[in-house]
Formats: C-alpha cells, sequence, structure tokens
C-alpha cells in the first residue's frame, strides 16, 4: 500500500445529500436557499371563520335530509315490529296501512331529495360561491405580486 500524503481526502463520487451526511442526525452539508416569506396584507382564502361556517352549515344540510328520510324509514320499520295490529289495519278498501305507509317512503325520499336541494340553494352554495370569489381575488393579488 502506498502513503497518500496530501491532506485532503481524495474526492468521492457524486451521492444524494442524504447519503453524504456522516450520522443520520447531521443536519444537511449545505443550506438550502432561503426564501422570502411574507406575510400577505389581508388574510388568505380560508380563514378559519369562513370555512367553519361552511361546514356547519353543510353539517345541518346532510342532517336534516339524512334524518328526514332515515327518520321515516326508521318508523316504518318500529311500527312493523311493534305494531303489527295497526300495519295490518286496512285504511281503504282492502289496503293496509303498511302497505300505504311503505308507498309513501317514495314521496318522502324524494322530499329528503328537494330539502336536499333547497337547503344548499339557500344556505350551503352562497357560502361556498363566496369563498370561491374570495380565493380567486387572493389568487390574483397573490400572482401580482
Amino acid at each position: 500500500m502506498s502513503y497518500d500524503p496530501s491532506p485532503h481526502p481524495p474526492p468521492r463520487p457524486h451521492v444524494s445529500p442524504a447519503y453524504d451526511m456522516t450520522y443520520p442526525w447531521q443536519p444537511p452539508l449545505t443550506d438550502p436557499a432561503p426564501t422570502d416569506r411574507r406575510r400577505p396584507a389581508e388574510p388568505a382564502l380560508g380563514h378559519h371563520s369562513d370555512l367553519r361556517i361552511l361546514r356547519s352549515a353543510y353539517r345541518w344540510q346532510r342532517r336534516t335530509a339524512t334524518l328526514t328520510a332515515l327518520g321515516y324509514f326508521t318508523l316504518f320499520l318500529i311500527l312493523s315490529a311493534f305494531a303489527p295490529s295497526f300495519m295490518t289495519h286496512e285504511v281503504a278498501s282492502g289496503l293496509p296501512a303498511g302497505l300505504l305507509l311503505a308507498l309513501l317512503q317514495i314521496p318522502v325520499t324524494w322530499l329528503a331529495i328537494a330539502l336536499y336541494e333547497h337547503t344548499a340553494g339557500r344556505y350551503v352554495d352562497p357560502i361556498a360561491a363566496r369563498i370561491r370569489k374570495q380565493s380567486e381575488v387572493d389568487a390574483k393579488r397573490e400572482a401580482a405580486r
């Protein structure tokens, strides 16, 4: 073996920075370029209160429509299980109450869908449109910088 008297170690082949570290807890040998992170003059889109309002409106909308449809269906199941005399009672000539309540499930489902659409148009969509418009304004403001 020959002795190399040079004070510098021989150059190593190019390896990714993660493997250049002697120990895994050491910071990288080169610092990344500092980025200019200025705070926007106005709060950015998605201000927590706006999103919280949208989430609560959407949650209320889902619960109302779901409870309308599932509540009626649950009532029908409870009556079927615990009130068989009521369900077999004839409402019209040959039409038992159970069959009438089962047939009413379709209009109740339509009512739940209509209620969902109504609350979406009246409460949820305007909030979402306002947040969407604000995001467009914020995006244009950021692009102008």
